[in-house]
């Protein structure tokens, strides 16, 4: 034994993940993966492995490997050592009727001491009236304007935060509004188009057209053609309700329309 430890030499030694039988594992310093993040301590005969900006996607078995000099004498380190990775994410209801009120909540499984939650829409931070030491964030009345996607961190590790989630808001019809082509004056014999355009959630399916100084409607669909001089105005609904726009004229004098 004495004289194998000292014709015994380490040529490599490394950290892999995911071992498989009979398949040599590789060094995860070279993985790129983890390129930049991976160091290697070793201190009287201990292994030690620093990971660093550690994500969910680092979930592994990692284990050592040591290569000597002879190819008889390698050994992989057993048990290895699993990783289990904690993020923080957000719970939502995903969707909310305008009007209502919806709680997030920044959940983890950590053992946090006092932790500060910053709350974070579409990327941006929220106000400092949304920083939270609770854990969840109150939207009292959501409009249409709280739409969008919510994220969430510990302040002192806002490079960490969590995966976004999205929040929808149905709503009705808005900024209903009517456009006309083409613009100015055309021949008589061709025609003009009046086309209705709307911001709903769900999207506006029915449009339905009025003359102005009259209660039935004239037409439907996104687009009308007019056949006579008078106002005209598109109304926009969706299951959560009904806006009208403002009227536009139309006036058929001589041979020409005129808008």
């Amino acid at each position: 034994m004495r004289g194998l430890e000292h014709t015994l030499t380490v040529k490599k030694s490394f950290w892999a993940i995911d071992p498989v039988k009979n398949v040599e594992p590789n060094d995860l310093s070279k993985d790129p993966n983890y390129s930049g993040r991976v160091i290697n301590l070793i201190d009287k005969r201990k292994f030690y492995l620093k990971l660093s900006n550690v994500t969910k996607k680092d979930e592994h078995r990692y284990c050592f490997r040591i290569i000597t000099n002879k190819p008889d004498q390698k050994w992989l380190g057993k048990p290895e050592v699993t990783l289990q990775v904690t993020e923080l994410h957000v719970e939502s209801p995903g969707e909310v009727t305008e009007g209502q009120s919806v709680n997030l909540t920044c959940k983890t499984t950590c053992s946090l001491t006092d932790p500060t939650f910053i709350w974070y829409k579409d990327g941006r931070p929220l106000t400092t009236e949304m920083i939270q030491k609770n854990q969840q964030l109150h939207l009292q009345t959501v409009s249409s304007e709280d739409a969008g996607s919510y994220s969430c961190a510990v302040r002192g590790s806002e490079h960490l935060p969590s995966t976004a989630q999205t929040l929808r808001v149905r709503h009705p019809p808005k900024s209903v509004s009517v456009s006309i082509s083409p613009s100015g004056g055309i021949v008589e014999g061709s025609s003009v188009n009046l086309t209705c355009s709307s911001d709903g959630d769900p999207p506006v399916e029915i449009y339905t057209w009025f003359k102005e100084g009259g209660d039935s409607p004239v037409g439907s669909g996104h687009s009308y053609v007019p056949l006579q001089s008078g106002s005209y105005y598109c109304q926009a609904q969706n299951q959560h309700g009904t806006q009208r726009s403002a009227a536009v004229s139309v006036l058929i004098k001589g041979n020409i329309y005129k808008i």
